[in-house]
């Protein structure tokens, strides 16, 4: 199937061309935490979903407990993961960061493929109550940390509009939950391809998220069928499910990945190669101790290891003769040069 073929099942690029004043938005990396993408936390139904989903793998539980307006769906979580972008790039930028994340609608609109309406703007406003309203009880490890407890995927939102209530929507404030933001911080995310949201079908979102987490740039990465549809935390049949795997088997449309279902039920992805190049071979030679990093983390507080180690390794010119005391200094010279403290 042609290029052009296959981008017919795709939704159409609404914003190709970006206003300069977000074209930082527009062009920040799309980012999502791992374990989301791990675990169906999300439904994929366009109508409300109320019932309690419970969800067990590997020792990991998950209990999601929707409100009466029905679970998150996986179109809602494209605030989060504009939430994410928006602090990665900060980090980047070597910038401090919060839970607290301040949200131009308009932008967010435009980042995620949407229209810019009104009803645009409050589909926004339902996507946050069902965002904080959604109770996620679960024993997964964000960081360090092992969490066994009940919270919401956003603590609270702030939204401002003009006057009236029918007026349109200016900024809101959105404060991650600390599970979240636990996350975000211990950089357990992943880049996302753009024409994610092009995608017209939940499975479909779905079906990539799981293949980014589990193939990511592995040439190839195989998963049973029945496997695949637990994970994704589909309600259709197991024959139903099939049915839409054939569909972008035959078509080819699926960012990053193509798709094969062999005679024994096993859905291959197989890389396109189309992700950002990983650093530099010369970098992965060398090797920063355990001991190394909680020095680092003392000449260095409020500033994450994870993040400190990608910018040395990107700053490197070549192999240190000692990389853990290259690796000290540098974060050393960072607080200086960053004036946190």
């Amino acid at each position: 199937m042609s290029e052009s073929q296959s981008h017919d099942h795709l939704l159409p690029d609404r914003h190709p061309q970006h206003d300069l004043f977000v074209c930082d938005v527009a062009d920040a990396a799309l980012k999502e935490m791992t374990s989301v993408l791990e675990h169906p936390f999300y439904s994929l139904s366009k109508k409300p979903e109320t019932a309690v989903r419970q969800y067990q793998h590997n020792g990991n539980t998950v209990e999601i407990v929707p409100s009466v307006k029905g679970m998150a769906t996986i179109y809602d979580k494209d605030i989060l993961i504009y939430c994410i972008s928006q602090i990665m790039a900060a980090l980047k930028r070597g910038e401090r960061v919060s839970p607290y994340v301040k949200v131009n609608t308009h932008e967010f609109l435009t980042f995620s493929n949407r229209g810019t309406t009104g009803k645009d703007y409050q589909a926004v406003c339902d996507a946050l109550e069902r965002l904080s309203a959604t109770r996620i009880s679960t024993n997964i490890r964000t960081g360090n940390i092992e969490q066994f407890s009940t919270f919401g995927l956003i603590d609270a939102a702030e939204v401002k509009r003009t006057h009236g209530q029918d007026g349109r929507l200016v900024s809101m404030v959105v404060k991650l939950s600390d599970w979240v933001f636990n996350a975000i911080r211990a950089e357990e995310v992943l880049t996302l391809h753009r024409d994610y949201f092009r995608l017209r079908k939940p499975i479909e979102r779905r079906v990539y998220e799981i293949a980014r987490k589990h193939c990511g740039r592995q040439r190839t990465w195989s998963i049973s069928l029945e496997l695949l549809h637990k994970k994704s935390g589909s309600k259709s049949q197991l024959r139903e499910f099939r049915r839409a795997i054939r569909h972008l088997v035959s078509n080819d449309y699926l960012p990053d990945y193509r798709i094969s279902l062999t005679a024994k039920d096993m859905v291959v992805f197989d890389n396109r190669e189309t992700m950002p190049a990983l650093v530099a071979p010369l970098t992965d030679i060398v090797r920063v101790s355990d001991r190394a990093k909680e020095v680092a983390r003392r000449v260095a507080p409020g500033w994450d290891v994870g993040f400190l180690e990608q910018e040395w390794r990107v700053w490197m010119k070549e192999p240190p003769n000692n990389p853990d005391a290259a690796f000290i200094g540098f974060c050393k010279k960072w607080v200086e040069r960053n004036q946190l403290f």
